[in-house]
């Protein structure tokens, strides 16, 4: 801290801190905070789905949504499960919309001729 300028910005700092830290009882009670959300509803937990037993026979969901530059890792992914797998029938589709926006049709048609399903978040 040479540089004078430093010394300037911790003494404001500081004495900043002391300002701040001196506001007596009665000026704190006088801020409430609200919570702009509002009263949220409770969480619904859902249970997670039973593990299958074996993977040989079943078709499984890779579905990717579609996040950036994760395309050749999906792809990939696919690959390797298909040479690791062969027995299990992989099936890549895409999402609609961004990650949390729902998919109806795709949900329906992996609950009418799938097994399971892996989703991909793209981190």
């Amino acid at each position: 801290m040479k540089n004078p300028i430093s010394w300037l910005l911790a003494g404001t700092l500081f004495i900043s801190i002391l300002f701040l830290g001196s506001a007596s009882a009665a000026d704190r009670d006088l801020i409430t905070a609200m919570n702009p959300r509002g009263i949220q509803p409770p969480i619904r937990l859902l249970p997670l789905a039973p593990r299958l037993d074996t993977l040989d026979g079943k078709t499984i969901y890779i579905v990717d949504i579609r996040y950036q530059r994760t395309r050749e890792f999906v792809e990939e992914l696919h690959k390797v499960l298909k040479e690791k797998y062969p027995k299990t029938n992989w099936v890549l589709r895409d999402k609609l919309g961004a990650y949390a926006t729902d998919d109806p049709k795709l949900w329906a048609e992996i609950k009418e001729k799938g097994h399971g399903m892996i989703i991909t978040t793209g981190h």
